[in-house]
């Protein structure tokens, strides 16, 4: 400790001190800012493409996909009216995760296309009125890394849907 006093006390004397300084909270700032090597970078966008495609496998689908990486089946496309980004429609839906755990069964619901997932948005806009089929949302289409209520994050979202009206 005295050695420690004893070089400050020389250093102040001379114009060095600063550039000393300088150097010693740059190194601590740089040591204390430094990452662990336990940390990990979590790539959920290959994650997510592994699990939709081990479920089209599994369950023997020839889905299409688009530009987004949304991925969708359509068994009927329908006859009416096709909606637009901003329409307000009705649909009847499951959904479920990859996994199979269910979120909604069997719901019927009145929706504004502006006020819902990305993925559910863009898929519904694949149909007509009358049309279903179904959608695998990966998470950045979905609910994103933090999830949704009951839903996790970065989940792959499973919509078997049915467009009934476009209002």
């Amino acid at each position: 400790m005295i050695c420690i006093s004893f070089i400050f006390a020389t250093l102040k004397k001379t114009h060095k001190m600063k550039l000393y300084l300088y150097l010693f909270f740059s190194i601590l700032l740089l040591t204390s800012c430094s990452s662990s090597s336990d940390e990990k970078f979590i790539d959920y966008n290959t994650i997510n493409e592994t699990e939709i495609q081990d479920y089209i496998l599994q369950n023997n689908l020839t889905p299409q996909k688009t530009e987004s990486g949304l991925y969708y089946i359509i068994n009927n496309e329908g006859t009416g009216n096709r909606p637009l980004e901003s329409s307000i429609v009705n649909i009847e839906y499951n959904g479920t995760l990859i996994d199979g755990t269910t979120f909604g069964e069997g719901e019927s619901t009145t929706i504004d296309l502006n006020k819902i997932i990305l993925g559910l948005k863009e898929g519904i806009q694949l149909f007509k009125e009358g049309g279903d089929g179904i959608l695998l949302i990966p998470y950045n289409l979905g609910y994103g890394i933090n999830g949704n209520g009951s839903i996790p994050g970065a989940s792959v979202l499973i919509f078997d849907v049915k467009l009934i009206s476009v209002n």
